[in-house]
């Protein structure tokens, strides 16, 4: 038997998974995972390195006793994008990692034309236009603390920063690079000029590594620190969309919707046509786990805006309360209508529309989710006019696929079948099958993904299609 460690760093939850050659998930261990307040400001967000990197460790240390910890073949280390920070040579951090959630960057997107014209980064980056994205990292850096980029030997992604505490060796990983609005999607490298009009140094960033490629070996006490032997492969993987991507199952130019905290709405394919009013609708382009191929897509905060809803509402109580009373509500919710733009970076704060005597909870519920689900239908139409195809199914993953009510809104507005891959962790098992591959225990990730098969549950539009199409025609 072999097995791969992966090592799955989340904004809430960081864990440690085991996964065998059989495509089982044979262990895991998860600890919470939270930002913590920037010194500057009470306001900002940042992600303590150093605490994530202990906690995967503890994570990795209560699962491996369960096997033969000499039968680990690789590590791998996936995590969200954007984030990573300023280091010097041995690796220590110059200023912690800004976090997506900070809303430190959103001043300086909003003036970024100051230094190159917003649809110029688009059109030569593919990424859209978030106020996270780690080009405006670097710019507030370059502006508020400009000692440190000088004293700087490197950027390095937050899944980077893991590998190089783990080996030592200092890598980009590709998948990474591609959420940074600095790479150029014709050449797949750092691009010359958005660097130099923001004045940042190419050298700053490491050599790419390709998914599935050896980053290096695990160091004598980073052995210790995981509780496993010696010189095991760290193998690169990086952004948990495009290996969630992969692990699901999903074919080139077939819908995925990674349904968490945000819903990424993205395609598998060799081409991506965007136009300016695709990004200022919210459209990106990442780069695929296997190079030459792109990821359009599409992104919004989603089971964040229902677990705020949770939170405020329900005082703790299950999902299963909260479905079964919005289940009793009919399309529409009444009137109550959610607008869900949660975001400091969003132009207009989100509200609740129609409240009135008689209405409950549950409608605030449900028109969230209906919200929610108009919202990703406006955009799966926008994802067919950029990537040039024409939907019949949607492939679904994650967290939000769980919500039985939610997933059947989907199908009924969409009038498609919403297809759930039963794969339970995807990211981790998209990761794990490029690992095998770059251990060499399969020939490549599509063989190892066909060894392990993949099987999905179908759902298709209801008797509320009807009823859902006459309110939003």
């Amino acid at each position: 038997m072999a097995y791969v460690l992966c090592l799955d760093c989340g904004a809430t939850n960081v864990r440690a998974i085991l996964v065998d050659d059989k495509g089982q998930l044979v262990a895991k261990s998860s600890q919470p995972n939270a930002t913590d307040t920037g010194a500057e400001n009470p306001d900002f967000h940042v992600w303590n390195a150093d605490r994530i990197l202990n906690q995967l460790a503890a994570c990795a240390r209560d699962i491996l006793p369960q096997i033969d910890a000499a039968e680990v073949k690789a590590v791998t280390i996936t995590t969200f994008g954007v984030d990573g920070a300023l280091v010097n040579e041995s690796g220590e951090l110059l200023y912690p990692v800004i976090s997506w959630k900070c809303p430190r960057t959103a001043e300086v997107m909003k003036r970024v034309a100051q230094y190159i014209p917003q649809e110029k980064l688009n059109a030569v980056s593919g990424v859209g236009e978030f106020a996270f994205n780690t080009i405006y990292k670097l710019i507030w850096l370059k502006e508020n603390r400009p000692e440190l980029l000088e004293q700087a030997h490197a950027w390095l992604f937050i899944s980077n920063i893991l590998a190089h505490r783990l080996t030592g060796v200092m890598a980009t990983d590709r998948t990474m690079a591609g959420t940074s609005q600095m790479t150029d999607l014709s050449t797949g490298d750092w691009s010359e000029e958005i660097l130099s009009a923001i004045g940042i140094r190419k050298s700053l960033f490491p050599a790419m590594v390709n998914a599935g490629d050896v980053i290096g070996k695990l160091t004598p006490a980073a052995s210790e620190l995981l509780g496993l032997p010696a010189a095991v492969p760290v193998i690169s993987t990086g952004h948990d969309t495009q290996f969630a991507l992969f692990g699901s199952g999903v074919q080139e130019n077939q819908p995925f919707l990674s349904s968490g905290t945000w819903e990424i709405l993205m395609l598998r394919t060799a081409r991506a046509t965007l136009e300016p009013s695709d990004y200022a609708a919210g459209a990106t382009v990442e780069y695929d786990s296997k190079a030459g191929l792109l990821n359009p897509g599409l992104q919004w905060i989603a089971s964040g805006i229902i677990e705020w809803v949770k939170a405020t509402c329900y005082n703790g109580e299950s999902f299963d309360t909260m479905d079964a009373e919005a289940e009793k509500i009919a399309p529409g919710c009444d009137g109550v209508k959610l607008i869900p733009d949660f975001l400091p970076s969003d132009a207009v704060p989100g509200s609740i529309q129609g409240l009135v005597l008689g209405r409950a909870r549950a409608h605030i519920y449900r028109a969230a989710m209906e919200a929610l689900t108009l919202r990703l239908k406006q955009r799966l139409e926008k994802l067919e006019k950029v990537g040039g195809f024409k939907s019949t199914d949607l492939l679904l993953v994650g967290g939000g696929a769980r919500n039985k009510v939610w997933t059947q809104m989907r199908a009924d507005i969409l009038g498609l079948p919403i297809r759930i891959s039963n794969v339970s962790e995807s990211t981790v098992l998209g990761a794990a099958m490029y690992a095998f591959a770059g251990a060499g225990e399969f020939e490549s990730p599509e063989s190892c993904r066909d060894s392990f098969g993949i099987t999905y549950t179908t759902i298709q539009p209801g008797e509320q299609q009807a009823a859902y199409a006459e309110l939003y025609q």
